[in-house]
């Protein structure tokens, strides 16, 4: 038994251990005192070895040794304290209050598991559901790269098997059928296969980069400190324009297990090199070809996991009773549908938005704004007072105190019946942390965002942002990336809080791994938002086969050739007209919001879509114009999309080549 003072007294506490030879121990809970008994953890970083003394009775002492791994050493380990005296916080603010419901999730059967991954990844056609796409299945699945198809290819075999275990006759087409290419698409195939191969090369070279750059230096291997937050590293450019799992998979150095030598402390200033067509973020696509997009990165995601030989597990919540009323403990999707009555256009919850609003006044500057929690009588009062008010509008936030505004959004978060980040992929964002590298882990971050519903991720950004905004002010709250990532981790995976005290649970390795998650999200939240390029090429090239296909179907239906007729005659005569206009190397952009609603551009190397903007823009300097520069967009519209929000930095007429067909309109941002 080992004795510790503390500025509450003299506490005696103790430390049982098991599974030693698999450096696994078990978090024992005391009473109030337990995570103070944790802020004085000691630890030795010569050794590697943790030596952690908690008190549950029993007078006997074991010292845990395990091996230096990627997610205990991603934070300073002394910065756990943070971690668990949050966690000791929100014990205490649970102890007199509702308890939250627990979600009930939904194991699958053997077999069901792959058959409705397959149906989340838009092939329902497999199942002899939704027939009447099953050209566009066929489509779809003729743009898979060689890992995306491996990874449908997985999941066909192994609900083929179950069902025959079954004695089912459930007759699903064979694998070579699925991906026998329609005559259509292969030559658009063979230009992304061209494409990807070219770029093989360069992905082999840039991943074992990557991996030297995180390596652990000799001198830290003998325990010395590691480089703070703060300190500048080399920017690494990260590949959008090649599959993730394809560039898993060229990496010949990758042997399937975790580089244990990667330190993870040094976070490297991952960049997207300069795109010329236009990065694109997620908000920038119409909604048909956002979700064909969704389909893509689940696949995606899931033959990265494959390549890595890492288990992605996806769950399903079982329907559970829930508030359809109030602010708190109320699921994301009927607080946006109350919301949306009263403004309508809102994406993020309004209580969200105002206890942000509020903590953004004045709570950047306050010490500990995150870490010092709000008296819980006030904050308890605080909470029934909103939920009584709130909508009506007479709630007074000049009375609410910073620190008390912070316990309110934490516990906002933490007890959504539905987890931000969803019961569905919770545990895919948890095993992130099982990724061989730094920029597997953002990859796979990067996809499951993409994943995440509309209201979910809306949320999780504005939630993000907010966090970004604490650290920026870090000098004046004492508030760092690792301080917030602590903290703000049992709050935001909160099944991993709920199971601290499970028998197989390792508290300290998944506290540390968690956090570490969470501040990846804060750290990388930009390229986060970033939808890969060869995911929106996948669009491009499914859009192309889909347009011909229609094109056919449309010659051999007469009814709609007449009714057409005349249209596409005006057409012809309007596109004339226009072509007379606009020379061969010019495009003519719309601008129905403007007085001049059109106009002729010449496309030289250097014009970006921001110079049309500005071109628009100057014409309605002297006129009773009300749209500015930051409410609108160039947009590119139809051809080999549907509709695509353009950054002012995109090259138009490398754009123009890419997708010839397409219009260019001037309007109004999409509301994020």
């Amino acid at each position: 038994m080992e004795t510790i003072f503390t500025s509450k007294g003299l506490k005696e506490f103790t430390c049982s251990s098991m599974h030693t030879n698999s450096k696994k121990f078990v978090w024992i809970t005391m009473d109030s005192i337990v995570t103070k008994i944790v802020l004085n953890m000691q630890i030795s970083r010569r050794s590697g070895q943790y030596t952690m003394n908690h008190g549950n009775g029993n007078p006997t002492l074991d010292k845990v040794s395990f091996n230096r791994s990627g997610s205990q050493d991603s934070l300073d380990e002394l910065s756990l304290d943070d971690y668990w005296t949050e966690v000791e916080n929100i014990k205490k603010s649970t102890d007199n209050s509702q308890e939250k419901q627990d979600v009930v999730v939904k194991e699958p059967d053997e077999g069901e598991e792959e058959e409705e991954w397959l149906k989340e990844a838009g092939l329902s056609i497999l199942f002899g559901e939704g027939s009447a796409d099953s050209q566009e299945s066929m489509v779809f699945l003729a743009t898979l790269t060689k890992t995306q198809s491996a990874a449908v290819q997985k999941r066909i075999d192994t609900v083929r098997q179950t069902l025959r275990k079954k004695n089912k006759h459930h007759q699903i087409p064979d694998v070579r059928d699925v991906f026998k290419q329609p005559a259509a698409s292969k030559e658009k195939d063979e230009g992304l296969n061209e494409l990807q191969s070219a770029k093989t090369s360069e992905v082999a070279q840039e991943e074992p980069q990557e991996k030297s750059e995180g390596s652990i230096p000799a001198q830290d291997l003998k325990g010395q400190s590691s480089p703070a937050e703060d300190v500048p590293l080399p920017e690494t450019d990260i590949n959008l324009e090649i599959s993730f799992a394809e560039q898993a998979s060229n990496v010949n150095e990758f042997s399937g297990v975790r580089n244990e030598k990667e330190d993870d402390t040094l976070l490297p200033n991952f960049r997207l090199p300069q795109d010329k067509t236009g990065i694109t973020k997620i908000g920038d696509l119409a909604p048909q070809d956002m979700k064909k997009v969704t389909s893509l990165a689940l696949i995606e995601l899931t033959a990265l996991y494959d390549v890595l030989t890492t288990e992605l597990k996806l769950q399903r919540a079982a329907k559970v009773k829930v508030k359809e009323t109030g602010v708190f403990r109320v699921p994301l999707s009927v607080l946006l549908e109350q919301d949306q009555r009263k403004v309508p256009g809102t994406k993020v919850p309004l209580i969200l938005q105002s206890l942000i609003s509020l903590i953004e006044k004045g709570g950047l500057y306050t010490e500990g704004v995150l870490r010092i929690p709000g008296a819980s009588a006030r904050v308890k009062a605080l909470c029934q007072e909103l939920e009584a008010t709130f909508y009506e509008g007479t709630f007074n936030w000049d009375t609410v105190k910073q620190h008390d505004a912070a316990s309110l959004l934490k516990f906002f978060i933490r007890e959504l019946p539905l987890p931000l980040l969803t019961v569905e992929y919770m545990k895919a964002f948890h095993s992130v942390q099982y990724l061989p590298t730094k920029q597997h882990r953002l990859q796979a971050l990067n996809l499951l965002v993409i994943l995440l519903p509309d209201i979910h991720r809306d949320t999780l950004k504005a939630l993000l942002e907010f966090l970004q905004k604490v650290v920026d002010h870090r000098e004046q709250n004492k508030m760092t990336l690792k301080n917030v990532a602590m903290i703000m981790a049992p709050n935001l995976f909160t099944d991993h809080t709920s199971s601290i005290k499970g028998v197989d649970q390792d508290a300290v390795t998944s506290a540390a791994r968690t956090a570490n998650i969470m501040l990846f999200m804060i750290k990388y939240q930009k390229l986060l938002w970033t939808i890969p390029k060869f995911l929106i090429a996948q669009v491009r090239q499914h859009n192309i086969v889909s347009q011909k296909k229609n094109v056919k179907e449309k010659a051999v239906k007469k009814l709609l050739k007449r009714m057409a007729y005349d249209r596409e005659k005006s057409e012809k005569a309007e596109k004339s007209l226009a072509d007379n206009d606009k020379p061969q190397g010019f495009i003519r952009v719309q601008a129905p919001q403007f007085s001049k609603v059109s106009m002729a551009v010449q496309l030289t190397e250097d014009l970006k879509a921001g110079d049309i903007l500005a071109r628009f823009l100057n014409q309605e300097s002297g006129s009773s114009m009300t749209l500015t520069r930051e409410e609108v967009s160039l947009y590119e519209i139809g051809g080999n999309i549907g509709e695509r929000c353009l950054e002012d930095t995109t090259y138009m007429k490398d754009l123009s080549q890419l997708n010839p067909r397409a219009e260019w309109v001037i309007k109004p941002k999409h509301k994020e």
